[in-house]
This record gives structure tokens, sequence and C-alpha cells, in this order.
């Protein structure tokens, strides 16, 4: 019989497998999803339209049998739009309360930059604290909890820019982008008679999510990768084309991704790879480059690149944990 750590990795193999039925030829983006979500933590899909970010949501959705709400922001969304609304029942003299989307396992927060900073603000309690409070009243959300966002990064008209603060949120973002030329043709092809996502079945439930997130949390990590990891993070607090760095809860966000990754990988242990791996997606949203910087038309990217060549990797692997 496979050991949990074993049956884990089978589970969330199985899943990523299932999702690629759907998603063709984007086996790294699906895999940084999935890790986001064993995490879990919140993702960012940042892309143009058409490329697959909502069938990405709906297809992780699914295969983990959670539940799935999805959101259209737009600027005339309210907040209570989102999280719900108490409305008065005459046939029992009181308030009852209606809840929102967001009151789902899984909530697609679809071009969230069209919504008003007021609306955006309004998932900012959820994302963080896992409930939502209307009219006074704490109301609970379902566990797992987990919100994936998109936004199209060209078009700015009519949009509101995340603020920091809802960035930060998001422990990973990530970019689809345009399919190969084969895995396009695989596409049009996949969808010939009806959309493979109408075919798409469960293969996991929530509960056993929640134990993947649990098995994640146990993978060992040795101090020189914790040492690994807060010296990078806070390297990009004393770059000098940096003017706000990563928070602290980019160092947890890569701490936590880093340990999901060492999950799908098979081990049990996390290397310096996987944190190298994970630095661009886990930090860039985090940074904020100085004026000089974007005058030289330096990318977050290269700054991010410059910051881990400049950090020295830990000289011997993390050793295997006990489990006891």
């Amino acid at each position: 019989m496979a050991n949990p750590r074993e049956r884990a990795r089978e589970i969330a193999q199985g899943v990523l497998a299932n999702v690629e039925r759907v998603i063709i030829g984007k086996h790294e983006t699906t895999e940084l999803a999935l890790i986001a979500i064993l995490s879990g933590g919140h993702v960012l899909i940042e892309d143009v339209p058409g490329v697959g970010k909502t069938v990405l949501a709906k297809s992780l959705a699914i295969s983990l049998g959670c539940s799935f709400k999805r959101v259209q922001f737009t600027p005339d969304l309210l907040p209570s739009d989102i999280i719900g609304v108490n409305l008065f029942n005459q046939r029992t003299g009181e308030f009852e309360f209606r809840p929102g989307p967001v009151l789902a396992q899984v909530v697609l927060a679809d071009e969230v930059n069209r919504g008003t900073p007021k609306t955006q603000s309004a998932l900012l309690e959820a994302m963080e604290e896992g409930q939502i409070t209307v009219d006074g009243v704490t109301h609970t959300l379902p566990k797992p909890f987990l919100v994936l966002a998109t936004q199209n990064p060209l078009e700015h008209e009519g949009t509101f820019s995340l603020p920091e603060a809802q960035r930060d949120r998001f422990l990973l973002r990530i970019h689809l982008g345009y399919p190969a030329l084969d895995a396009e043709m695989a596409i049009m092809e996949s969808q010939r008679l009806r959309h493979p996502i109408e075919d798409l079945q469960p293969i996991s439930s929530p509960e056993e999510l929640l134990d993947l997130q649990q098995e994640v949390r146990e993978t060992y990590v040795d101090d020189m990768i914790k040492r690994y990891i807060a010296l990078i993070v806070d390297a990009t607090r004393t770059h000098p084309a940096v003017y706000v760095g990563a928070s602290p809860r980019g160092a947890l966000a890569l701490y936590r991704a880093s340990q999901a990754r060492a999950l799908l990988q098979g081990r049990d242990y996390i290397l310096p790879d996987d944190v190298k791996t994970l630095v661009p997606y886990a930090l860039a949203h985090r940074l904020i480059l100085n004026p000089t910087a974007r005058m030289q038309d330096l990318s977050v990217q290269e700054v991010l690149q410059q910051t881990v060549q400049s950090v020295p990797v830990p000289g011997a692997a993390p050793q295997s944990q006990p489990r006891g």
C-alpha cells in the first residue's frame, strides 16, 4: 500500500493529467496553477483574451471536485454582487442572507481589473481571512477556498489597476501565452465535435485537496533553503532598480510553492532548483521598479534574474527529514 506521500503525489499528478486533456501544450503553466492550489494560495492569470484562462480555472475546479463560481468584473459591479446581501423576507419578517458567488470553493474573478477599487477590495478579506462580513455579520467561507483571477495586460481602457495590497495576496502570477503550432492544431481537433471540458470528470474531492495541502506543509525545508529564500527576497529590497521589494508574504509564497513543487517532483524535501524555478512567478508581481529603471526599459524579470544570480546557492542539498 502506498504511503501518504506517494498517494498525495499520485492524486496531484492525476489532477494535472486530467486538466491537460483540456489545456493542451501548456504543461508548465498548468503545473504552476496546481502548485498554487496545493499551497493553499490564489492565482493571478495574466494574458491576452482567448488563450484559455477561464477554461483552465474551470478545468481545475472540475478535476478537484470543487464547487465553482465565475464573476465577470465590470465597472458597475458592486461589492454586494460578490459577497452577497441581506434581504428582507416578508413571510418570516426577518432578514435572510443571500450568499454571493464568493461562497464557492473555487472562484474565478474574470477580468478583475475591470472592477472598481471598491469592488476589488471586497475580495481582500475573503482572500486573506477566509471569511466575509455582511452588515456586521461574519460568514466563514468553504474550505478549500481559492481565487483564480484573470486580467488582460494590454487593454487599459475602462480598467483599474490592481493595488499593491491585492496583488500581494496572489501566491503566483502566471501566463498562458499562445500555443505552439502542433498544440494549436491539436486544440482544433479536440474541439471538432464538442469541447473536451464537457466530458471532464472529477478525479479528486475537496477533502482530498485539503489532505494534499497538509501533505505539502509537511515537506521538509532545510535551514539552508530557508536562508536562501530569505536572501533572495531581501535582495529584491536592496536592488538599485527596485522602489518596493517583496514583502514577507512573498517569502512565504516562495517557501510554500517550493514545498508543493517538491511534492509534484516526488520528493519530501526542497532543492534550490525549486526556489529558483518559482522566483519569477512568486515575486514578480510584488515588485515596483523605480522611475529610473522604467526609463531604462529594465523589466522586473531582468531584475529578478540579477537578484537570483547575486545570491549564493546553498552548497549542499538538504537531506530528507524522517517522517514521524
